[in-house]
Order: structure tokens, then C-alpha cells, then sequence
């Protein structure tokens, strides 16, 4: 049987590797910088996630050819929209925004999805996303007209996760957004990852080492980190 990304990144977690991602928003992202991107990044970032709340198609697609002919790195879709899809990267995260309750991002923009991936040889990873307060309004929540969770509601934020779980997910990802002031605390990604037994992603807001080193101690299996190398 073909070996899928998600059964590499569940191997590598398995054997107790931290996996950290950097996260490439094509809107903000100018592709004739690319092979100076690349040397800014951190020397053990072994993904690139590619996606952005307001990103159209096209950019997506010249954003992920230009990575897959420039690196060897696994290039993860991260949709903001159904239309963000290409079968140029090697997989798509398939998010429901679980921590809201607009039902076009629990299960609409999904169903749009379906129709095109089915045409698409493109691993598909089932995520659920929950979106955190950041300190400020992110574009995720301007843009899917939900609120993020209060990272005071750890207990709902636990719950939320293991629905997640439950339904099938293959990931839980916490979310601060793009551009969070407040990283998503060490306590809740603890607690979530005490009673979780899928990989953690956890984003938004993380722009130091000393942040991702926190995140991946209190129990964070993937790290994404974007802002601070897009600038």
C-alpha cells in the first residue's frame, strides 16, 4: 500500500519528532522571492502548509507549482475556500470549523469540496478546526462570521476537540489566527493533548522560537509558524 503523508507525519510523531510547519498565505506571498524565502525559514521546518482566508485559486496554483519544482518539501493545502484546491500539492488539510456555527464552514464548504476532490488525486486529511481568541479579530473570523473560542473555556475547548475526534477527524488543529497577539496558551494545548490521541497542530501568533519551543513542551505535535517569515 502507497504510503500517504499523513501515515509519514503519524510515524514521525510516533517516534516522539516535533514537526514544524511554515505557513505560505499566496495573497501575501511574491513567488520571484521564492529561493530567498526558503533560505529564512528555520533550518528543521519539514512541512510548508499553503493557504490564506481571501486566497483565489489561480495563486494557489502558480503558489504550489513554484514550491514543488523549487523543494522537497510535503506541500499541505490549508483552504480558506473550496475553490482553494489544487492536485498540485501532496495533500489538503479538510477543515470543518468546529469551534463555530455557521453551517457554511461546519459542512457547506465541504460539500462544495467533495465535488471537485473526487475528480483530484489528492490525499485528503480530515481536520477539525478550532479557532481561538488571538487578541485581536482575525481574518478567520471576519471572514467565516464566527467568534473564536475564549482561551479562558479551556473544558468547552476539550470538548470541542474530542467531538472532533469522535466524528472521525484525523487532526485537531487550534488556531489563534493570522497575526494573534496571544498564542494559543500552553495550558490548553496540555489539556487537549492529555485526552487527544490524533496529531495537534497548533498556529497563529507564534513568532519566536522560544513561543514554537513552548507550544511543542506543553504538547503540540505540529507548530505552524507564517507572519514572521512572509515579513
Amino acid at each position: 500500500m502507497k504510503s500517504t503523508v499523513y501515515d509519514a507525519l503519524c510515524n514521525l510523531i510516533n517516534r516522539n519528532n516535533k514537526i514544524l510547519t511554515v505557513l505560505i498565505d499566496p495573497e501575501k506571498f511574491d513567488n520571484s522571492n521564492l529561493a530567498s524565502f526558503l533560505t529564512k525559514i528555520p533550518q528543521e521546518t519539514a512541512l510548508l502548509f499553503v493557504g490564506g482566508s481571501a486566497t483565489n485559486d489561480l495563486k494557489i496554483e502558480e503558489t504550489v507549482k513554484e514550491l514543488k519544482n523549487k523543494t522537497d518539501f510535503p506541500v499541505i493545502l490549508f483552504p480558506g475556500d473550496f475553490s482553494q484546491l489544487t492536485e498540485n500539492a501532496d495533500a489538503v488539510l479538510f477543515l470543518s470549523l468546529l469551534s463555530g456555527r455557521n453551517p457554511e464552514y461546519l459542512i457547506n464548504q465541504q460539500i462544495k469540496g467533495a465535488g471537485r476532490l473526487k475528480e483530484m488525486n489528492l490525499e485528503v486529511i480530515p481536520t477539525a478546526y478550532l479557532l481561538i481568541d488571538g487578541g485581536n479579530q482575525s481574518s478567520v473570523a471576519r471572514i467565516t462570521n464566527t467568534k473564536p473560542m475564549k482561551q479562558y473555556e479551556i473544558d468547552k475547548i476539550l470538548h470541542t476537540a474530542l467531538a472532533g475526534v469522535y466524528m472521525g477527524t484525523k487532526m485537531i488543529y487550534l488556531e489563534a489566527g493570522s497575526g494573534a497577539t496571544i498564542p494559543v496558551s500552553e495550558e490548553i494545548i496540555a489539556k487537549v493533548k492529555k485526552y487527544v490521541n490524533i496529531p495537534l497542530i497548533v498556529g497563529g501568533g507564534i513568532k519566536t522560537k522560544e513561543q514554537r519551543d513552548r507550544a511543542f513542551q506543553a504538547g503540540a505535535d505540529i507548530v505552524v509558524m507564517g507572519t514572521v517569515f512572509e515579513n
